[in-house]
C-alpha cells in the first residue's frame, strides 16, 4: 500500500528539490561534503541552498527543452503537494542563475570525478574483450551562445569562408564501451588541439583495459602512456603513419605483422625510444559499405596473435563506433535545441564558467542514467545496449514526483520497480547498416552574420507611426 512520507517541519522547501531516484548515486552526503571541500557551502542560511542549486543543474539535463524556472517546478511538484504551505513561492530564474554562479563549476568538477567510474563487471556483456576491460577516447566540439565572453574564451573555428557562426568547446571523452559510461573529460578552447587533451584523459584509464581510438587521436605519447599505465591499445593509423617493420621477424600466421613505433621528434629516435607493437593492414568487401576497398591499418600494443587473432581485432575496433551513440545521447537527446532555433544543439549558459559548469552537470546526468540502465540490464540479464537512453529519461522523468511522495520504507520497492520498467521495452538487436556522412543544408541562401549586425540600430517610432502612404 502507498504511504505518503512526513515532511520535514523543520526543514527548508528547497531541501526537498532533488532526484529521490538517484539518491543512492548521489548521496546528499557526498555533495555536502564536495560543496564543503571547495568552500562553496553558503556563509548564511539562505532559502536556496547550494546542494538544492546542483541538483537544479543535473536537473535541467534530464528534463528535455525545460527552462530553468520550470525544472524548478519539476522538481518541486511533489513536494508542494506534502508542504503545509502548497503555494510556497519557488526560487525565481533570476535567483537560481545568481546561485549557480556564486557556486562556479569547480563543484560540478569535483563530483564527476568522485562519482563517475567505470561501471561493468565480468557479468556486462560486450564489455570486455578476454581480461581487458573496453574503453574509448573520443574528442568532439559543442556549441556554446553566441556571446562576446564565450567567444573571446573559447572562440570559434574559421575558415576561408569566415568565421563560424557559434563559438564551440573542444571536449574530449574517455568512456567504457560496454555501458556508455563518461568516466573522465576535458574541456578547452576550440583550437585546443584534441590528442592534447586525450593524453591527459589517460590519467583515468584503468589498468589492464584495451583503449580504441581513432586515427585523429593517434600519437606515440597517447600509445607509450597507455602502455606505461599497464593498459593495451588498438588504434586507427593515419595513412601516412607506418611503424618501421620488425627484421626479426615476418609476417605472422594471422596476417598481421610487428614493427616498431617511434616519436616524431628526432632527438627522442636517436636516443633509440621506441615501441614494439603489432600491425594489421585490412580492406572490406562489399560495396554497400564505406571503405569499400579502403586500405584500412590497425595498431595494438596485443602482440600475440593466438590470443588476439587479427578479425577478431578488426571486428573488435568498430565497437570504437559507442562512442558515436554516446554524442548522440548527450547532444540529441539531453542537449536539444533549447533554447535556440539553430539546428545545431546549443548549451544554455552565456558565460565561459556556466558552459564548464553545465558540460560536467550534463556529464554527471548522462552517467546517472547509464548507471540506471545498466543496473537494470543486470537485473534482467540482457546487454545495456538493448535498453533505450530516451525511455530511461522519460522513466526517471515520471518516477520524480512519486519518489518524493512516497514514504522512505517504500523508497526500495519504488527502485526495483523503476528499474523493471527500464527494461519494459528492449531496443531490437543491432542491425548491419551504414549511412553517408552528409549533411542536408551546408550552404544558405541568406547573407552571413557579420561583426556589424551583432548591434543592429532598433527601431526609434512605433510601426504605425513609421508608415507614410504615398
Amino acid at each position: 500500500m502507498f504511504r505518503l512520507r512526513q515532511p520535514d517541519v523543520n526543514g527548508k522547501f528547497t531541501d526537498a528539490l532533488k532526484l529521490q531516484a538517484l539518491a543512492r548515486l548521489l548521496p546528499q552526503t557526498l555533495i555536502h561534503s564536495v560543496l564543503q571541500e571547495c568552500g562553496a557551502l553558503a556563509q548564511r542560511e539562505r532559502k536556496l541552498s547550494m546542494e538544492a542549486v546542483v541538483w537544479v543543474l543535473i536537473a535541467m539535463n534530464l528534463f528535455l527543452d525545460s527552462s530553468i524556472g520550470y525544472v524548478v517546478e519539476k522538481l518541486a511538484r511533489g513536494a508542494r503537494l506534502l508542504w503545509s504551505d502548497p503555494d510556497a513561492p519557488l526560487p525565481r530564474p533570476h535567483a537560481l542563475t545568481y546561485r549557480r554562479y556564486q557556486l562556479g563549476a569547480r563543484p560540478l568538477v569535483t563530483l564527476f570525478h568522485r562519482i563517475c567510474q567505470p561501471l561493468a563487471t565480468p557479468a556486462t556483456p560486450g564489455a570486455f574483450f578476454g581480461a581487458y576491460r573496453l574503453m574509448a577516447l573520443d574528442g568532439h566540439t559543442l556549441t556554446v551562445p553566441d556571446t562576446p565572453a564565450n567567444a573571446a574564451y573559447f572562440g570559434r573555428h574559421r575558415t576561408a569562408r569566415g568565421a563560424g557562426a557559434y563559438p564551440q568547446v573542444q571536449g574530449v571523452y574517455l568512456l567504457e564501451v560496454g555501458t556508455h559510461a563518461v568516466v573522465d573529460a576535458g574541456f578547452w578552447p576550440c583550437q585546443r588541439s584534441e590528442r592534447v587533451g586525450a593524453h591527459r584523459l589517460l590519467r583515468s584509464l584503468p589498468p589492464d583495459s584495451l583503449l580504441l581510438y581513432d586515427r585523429g587521436l593517434h600519437a606515440y605519447d597517447l600509445v607509450a602512456g597507455a602502455y606505461a599505465r599497464g593498459a593495451q591499445v588498438l588504434g586507427r593509423v593515419p595513412a601516412g603513419h607506418k611503424p618501421t617493420p620488425d627484421p626479426r621477424t615476418g609476417p605472422l600466421a594471422d596476417g598481421s605483422w610487428r614493427g616498431w613505433l617511434q616519436p616524431a621528434d628526432r632527438a627522442r629516435r636517436a636516443d633509440g625510444e621506441c615501441l614494439l607493437v603489432r600491425v594489421i593492414d585490412y580492406t572490406l568487401e562489399d560495396p554497400h559499405r564505406p571503405g569499400h576497398h579502403v586500405r584500412h591499418r590497425l595498431m595494438t600494443t596485443l602482440l600475440d596473435p593466438a590470443a588476439a587473432p587479427a578479425l577478431d581485432l578488426v571486428e573488435l575496433y568498430h565497437a570504437r563506433w559507442e562512442v558515436e551513440l554516446t554524442n548522440d545521447e548527450v547532444e540529441t537527446h539531453q542537449i536539444g535545441h533549447f533554447p535556440t532555433d539553430t539546428p545545431l544543439p546549443v548549451l544554455r549558459s552565456k558565460k565561459p564558467v556556466g558552459v564548464l559548469q553545465e558540460l560536467y552537470a550534463l556529464l554527471i546526468a548522462h552517467y546517472a542514467v547509464r548507471a540506471l540502465m545498466h543496473e537494470a540490464a543486470l537485473q534482467s540479464g540482457v546487454r545495456p545496449d538493448r535498453v533505450s537512453f530516451t525511455r530511461a529519461l522519460r522513466v526517471l522523468g515520471d518516477a520524480t514526483v512519486e519518489f518524493q511522495l512516497a514514504a522512505p520504507e517504500l523508497l526500495p520497492g519504488l527502485y526495483r520497480r523503476l528499474l523493471r520498467d527500464l527494461t519494459r521495452e528492449l531496443l531490437p538487436p543491432r542491425r548491419p547498416r551504414s549511412n553517408p556522412r552528409v549533411v542536408k543544408r551546408k550552404m544558405s541562401n541568406f547573407p552571413l552574420k557579420r561583426a556589424q549586425h551583432r548591434d543592429w540600430p532598433q527601431p526609434t517610432r512605433p510601426f504605425r507611426d513609421a508608415v507614410v502612404l504615398i
